[in-house]
Order: C-alpha cells, then sequence, then structure tokens
C-alpha cells in the first residue's frame, strides 16, 4: 500500500527515511549500515559514473534525427549554434545537479531534491508523471530505435515489418530489466563497454568529416545563416530537440548513495562527461554538414546511415549496429537510473512499498525496476509515442526548473548545509530562467500538446490527496488498491524466482 508521506525533521529540515519492519535499508549515507540491513552497494565507480552518463546521453538522436534544430533554426548556422548553445546549458544544469549531489546525498535525482526544497507534493507529482507516462513513453522510444536497426543489416532491400520491430523491441527491454535486476556489477560493466562503443560510432562519423574539411569540402558551411527563417515560434522547439539530445546529465544523481566517494566523483563525472558529449555531438554535426546539405538532412529518416553510405561503402552496414548499441545503452541507463527514484519515493512513502525493497543477495532494487515492465510494454504496443513525448517534454524542463530553482532557494533556506562543490549563484539562476522561459515558451508555440502535457501533469495533485493525505479511506477502495498491488507482488516474485534461476 501507500504508506504516510515523510514528514520533516526537526534537526536539519530534511526528511526521515520509510521503514517497514526492518525491511528497507536505511541508505542516508550519514549513517552507517545496521547490521543485518540489506542495501544498495557502493559500486559506482568515476569511471562507472562517467559511463552511465555518457552512456544515457547518447542515444539514438544524434545518429538518427538531429534534423529537429535544423528544421526550428532554418540554417546551418543556427542549427550548430543551437546545439553549442544546448551543450553549455546542460554543463551550467549538471552543474547544479554536482552542488547537490554533493550536499543532498540521497539517491532519487529530480524527486529528492524537489523534495527537500518544496516538500512532498512537488515531490510527488514529479515521481507521478515520471511513472505513469514519461519513463515507460521514453524507454518504449528508445527501445523501437535499437529493434529497427538491430534488424537494419537483415531488410537491407525492403521495409522492416513493424510487428518484427516491436517483438525484437520486447525482448530488448526484457534483456535490461533482467539485467538490472541480477546485478549492478554486471549492468556497470555492460554500460562501460556500450560507452565504448558509442564513442567508436561518433569517431566513425567525426573522423572522415575532419577529413572532408582538410579536402576544402566546406560549400554547405558558406552563408551558413543565409535563408535563417527562425521565428520566437520555433526556437524552443529547436532548444528542445537540443536538451532531449542532451538529456542524461542528471542521472548519475539518481544513484548517490551508490557512488563512491560522491563529493569527488559526482562533479568529476558529470563534468568530463558533459565536455566529451558537448565538443562530440558539435563535432558530429559539423562532419554531417561536410557530406550532407541541409535539404539532405531535412529528407533524411536516418542521418549516420546516409554519411555512411556517402562515404564508407560496404563498411556503412556497421553503422546500424553501432546505432542499435547505442539505444540499448540508453535504455539500460535509464532503467538502472530512474529505478533508483522509484525505490527512493517508495522510501519516502510516496509509492507502494514493495518498491522499496532490495533483493537479499543480488543487492538490485528488483521490485523498482521489474514495476516498469508492464507500464513499458503498454506503451509500446499501443499509441503514438512520438507525441506522447511531445506532450510531456514540458513537464520534464519544468520540474528541472525547479529543481535547479530550489537550489537557489536552499542557499538562503539552509545556509549552513555542507556544500562541498558549490557553483557561482549566476549559473542556477541562469539555468532555472532559461528552462522555466522555454516551457513558458512553449506554451503559445505548441498550445495543444503543451496543453494536453500539463493537465496529465495536473493529476498528479488529485491523486496525492487520495493516496497519500486522505487517512480514512473506505474498506472497498483499500481492498481494491490491495487487489492491483497484489498482483504487481505476484509479478515481483515470478521476476524474482527468474533472477534467481539466471
Amino acid at each position: 500500500m501507500f504508506r504516510k508521506a515523510a514528514v520533516p525533521t526537526v534537526s536539519n529540515g530534511s526528511y526521515l527515511q520509510g521503514q517497514a519492519n526492518g525491511k528497507l535499508s536505511f541508505m542516508d549515507s550519514g549513517l552507517p549500515a545496521q547490521e543485518g540491513k540489506v542495501v544498495l552497494k557502493k559500486k559506482v565507480t568515476l569511471l562507472r559514473g562517467i559511463s552511465i552518463i555518457i552512456g544515457t546521453i547518447i542515444g539514438a538522436g544524434i545518429f538518427i534525427s538531429p534534423k529537429g534544430i535544423l528544421k526550428n533554426t532554418g540554417s546551418v548556422g543556427m542549427s550548430l549554434t543551437v546545439w553549442t548553445v544546448c551543450g553549455i546549458l546542460s554543463l551550467f544544469g549538471a552543474l547544479c545537479y554536482a552542488e547537490l549531489g554533493t550536499c543532498i546525498k540521497k539517491s532519487g535525482g529530480h524527486y529528492t531534491y524537489i523534495l527537500e526544497a518544496f516538500g512532498p507534493l512537488p515531490a510527488f507529482v514529479r515521481v507521478w508523471v515520471e511513472l505513469l507516462i514519461i519513463r515507460p513513453a521514453a524507454t518504449a522510444v528508445i527501445s523501437l530505435a535499437f529493434g529497427r536497426y538491430i534488424l537494419e543489416p537483415f531488410f537491407m532491400q525492403c521495409e522492416i515489418p513493424e510487428l518484427a520491430i516491436k517483438l525484437i523491441t520486447a525482448v530488448g527491454i526484457t534483456l535490461v530489466m533482467v539485467l538490472n535486476s541480477t546485478s549492478v556489477s554486471w549492468t556497470a560493466r555492460i554500460q562501460m563497454f556500450l560507452t565504448f562503443c558509442k564513442l567508436v560510432a561518433i569517431l566513425i562519423i567525426i573522423v572522415p568529416g575532419v577529413i572532408q574539411l582538410i579536402k576544402g569540402e566546406t560549400q554547405h558551411f558558406k552563408n551558413a545563416f543565409a535563408g535563417n527563417n527562425a521565428s520566437v515560434m520555433g526556437l524552443p522547439l529547436a532548444f528542445y530537440s537540443g536538451m532531449y539530445a542532451y538529456s542524461g546529465w542528471f542521472y548519475l544523481n539518481f544513484v548517490t548513495e551508490e557512488v563512491e566517494n560522491p563529493e569527488k566523483n559526482i562533479p568529476l563525472a558529470i563534468c568530463i562527461s558533459m565536455i566529451i558529449v558537448t565538443v562530440g555531438y558539435v563535432l558530429t554535426n559539423v562532419a554531417y554538414f561536410t557530406t550532407i546539405s541541409a535539404g539532405e538532412l531535412l529528407l533524411s529518416k536516418a542521418v549516420a546511415v546516409t554519411f555512411a553510405e556517402r562515404l564508407m561503402g560496404n563498411f556503412s552496414l556497421a553503422v546500424p549496429v553501432f546505432v542499435a548499441l547505442s539505444c540499448f545503452g540508453s535504455m539500460n541507463g535509464g532503467i538502472f537510473a530512474v529505478s533508483r527514484m522509484f525505490f527512493v519515493a517508495s522510501r519516502e512513502g510516496h509509492l507502494p512499498e514493495i518498491l522499496s525493497m532490495i533483493h537479499v543477495r543480488k543487492h538490485t532494487p528488483l521490485p523498482a525496476v521489474i514495476v516498469l515492465h508492464p507500464l513499458t510494454m503498454i506503451m509500446l504496443f499501443n499509441g503514438d509515442l512520438y507525441s506522447l513525448l511531445n506532450f510531456l517534454s514540458f513537464a520534464r524542463w519544468l520540474f528541472i526548473g525547479l529543481v535547479v530553482a530550489g537550489l537557489i532557494y536552499l542557499r538562503y533556506k539552509r545556509p549552513d548545509m555542507p556544500r562541498p562543490f558549490k557553483v557561482p549563484l549566476f549559473i542556477p539562476a541562469l539555468f532555472s530562467f532559461t528552462c522555466l522561459f522555454m516551457v513558458a515558451l512553449s506554451l503559445y508555440s505548441d498550445p495543444v500538446n503543451t496543453g494536453i502535457g500539463f493537465a496529465i501533469t495536473l493529476t498528479g495533485i488529485p491523486a496525492y490527496y487520495l493516496f497519500i493525505v486522505w487517512d480514512n479511506k473506505p474498506k472497498w477502495f483499500r481492498k481494491l488498491l490491495g487487489k492491483s498491488w497484489c498482483r504487481i507482488s505476484l509479478l515481483h516474485a515470478t521476476s524474482r524466482s527468474l533472477s534467481e534461476l539466471s
């Protein structure tokens, strides 16, 4: 069942962690683990942290469809400018999260920081939207790209059947769930390998692009800002596309309690990762334009494949494989990180108790991982996923902007909080203003999709009062909840058995 939300302590204003008869780990890093407690181990090193961030950021977008920015900016020069600015803004946001991760040493990312700064209601709304829509839909979309591109070499001369794509996608999603339920160490090792594959894939594009520049192939950069028809309406959509491509820099903060020496490793991992990704993204886009014109890029369904076919001949067959591995890495990193948000939200009493349980031998938050499986499958086989993500893009940046605004608020609310890593105040001020400005502007540029997303987000408010605040629920309502979560418990038991067999 849902438990009462955690209440603030008198001593330091932070929220107490939920407990359930010794089943939950008391995971505040400020307290030692008691003997007999089942806890998530600190297995995320600096290198593994870098691989989580890079491996989650670099997904299908940079290889398949960077045309969203070009379409909404209208010129090569403006699109490269937006790619660069989005990288710098993402670095600013990442630095803010680095400060939050070193002074609030709890896992959970967005949810935990909103809970600490603004209280339980907005924190619940954030995790409600993430659980019901954002994460299942985002996982389904990136896994569909995995399914399409893993099959691409087998269907070079014909169209790939949609059913085949969805079936191989379902297998990929299940494999990621089993992996994350079985071992933290193996999940991290595979993520490191996939991150290496992603960087190789980017180099496969950048190196030929640099060679093209040396040969003097610069015709597509002449009058780079000519024909620019960007408008105030198009710019927020261009920034959404760019920030979506960079999204993932915040995922290490979801697993803070599993990071070795977080005061040092979180800021280092974030800064190193963002520099690598930003330079790689900008150079990759420059490489595209050495071979493909703006018009051709807009017509291409997979820019990296089009680029490879022009320059690499038969070797271009390797590109879809690298894209598929890149998508698998994003799936793996996203599930690994977001399951910790659900784990922490359950521990705080905002999600059912079962989601805060840890496998006694494998030390993985198995129920918090498995709960995503049925929701993702529903998204996979039902509905227009891309439209759904457009509905909720504004919600992601609304709450990220709120988190960074919370950093400023905590500077005044709790000035004595230890801050091993501290950013200049103008960085969170600029980043939060930019996020909230983009969200507000999107209400004018795309009122229908943004309005639907806003309405879905608002459903979290009555849900909070229904499930968390309302104590005197009638028996039939409690029984209905009990039956629903008994089904999830059965799924958990089955998945646990499968995990033990593996």
